[in-house]
């Protein structure tokens, strides 16, 4: 099941790097013959794009490579590097059609309202292809990827918009005005994604987990004192770690004592923790890591 995961993960990937170079492509002719400001700036966002797809899909296929003794965990954290420079190419993309946009508003440019809208239904069925391909993709590298291709439908939508207005009132400032509102739109969300992922690769607790949280549910666990020590981090969004210290009484029999561990385990593997180390203290024994 695992394997089917992430065979379709990297078929996905593949389908939307052909879609999005070839319609850059298109676009950058697109944009010329228009004269218009969105579907230019959507060429060279979406050619940013094909060069962050292809690295995703083939750091995708890194992340799979079985462990090392060097690499003990594995390589799934090439898929959380993936998202990082993908985070950085669409800031920058972003800024840059908001560099082109703003001179624009202050000196509108006549645009060919009719190419417009034949672009901004391509482009809106063509990018809506790919992000259906990714939007329940679970690792960071693909939900970074499928705001890629969100970005760009809005942006196809605010293109198809001002084509329709245009097609009727002689206002060629809608172009970047819209350029403007969708791309600040699409740079919070990819700011918040980022974050995220700036939080993952500092090894900080993802944050649908909290540390109190699954401390309180494994202290329910019958013959479990207290828990100190414990630490949640993630290798690229989707797989989570966990290790911790458990203080259990001081009488249990060996039988017990794996008896706990196996229905902690079981709580932190509902939780979304499939992986967790678990040192187990005797009451009253003193902590190994309290002398480092």
């Amino acid at each position: 099941m695992h394997d089917h995961h992430h065979s379709e993960n990297k078929a996905n990937i593949a389908i939307a790097f052909g879609l999005n170079l070839a319609f850059a492509v298109i676009e950058f002719v697109g944009g010329y013959l228009t004269n218009s400001l969105a579907v230019f700036a959507n060429a060279l966002h979406d050619l940013g794009d094909s060069f962050s797809i292809g690295l995703s899909w083939y750091f995708a296929k890194l992340s799979e490579q079985t462990p090392t003794k060097q690499f003990s965990y594995g390589f799934k954290r090439f898929s959380l590097l993936a998202a990082f420079i993908n985070g950085i190419i669409l800031l920058v993309g972003s800024l840059l059609i908001l560099s082109k946009a703003f001179p624009r508003v202050l000196h509108p440019e006549p645009s060919h309202p009719g190419g417009m809208l034949v672009f901004a239904v391509i482009g809106i069925a063509v990018n809506a292809l790919a992000m259906l391909r990714l939007h329940h993709g679970k690792t960071m590298n693909e939900k970074m990827l499928a705001w890629h291709f969100i970005e760009d439908i809005l942006g196809w939508v605010a293109v198809l918009i001002a084509g329709i207005i245009m097609l009727f009132i002689d206002i060629p400032v809608l172009d970047p005005i819209l350029s403007i509102l969708i791309t600040c739109y699409v740079l919070w969300n990819v700011f918040k994604n980022f974050r995220k992922t700036i939080v993952l690769f500092m090894q900080g607790v993802p944050e649908e987990l909290k540390v109190e949280t699954i401390n309180q549910k494994m202290r329910s666990v019958a013959m479990v004192q207290s828990i100190h020590d414990t630490h949640i981090w993630s290798l690229d969004g989707e797989h989570h770690i966990l290790t911790a210290h458990i203080v259990v009484e001081s009488a249990l029999s060996k039988e017990q004592i794996l008896a706990v561990k196996c229905q902690l385990k079981k709580i932190l593997s509902g939780l979304g923790i499939p992986h967790a180390t678990l040192e187990i203290e005797l009451k009253g024994e003193e902590c190994a890591a309290c002398g480092l």
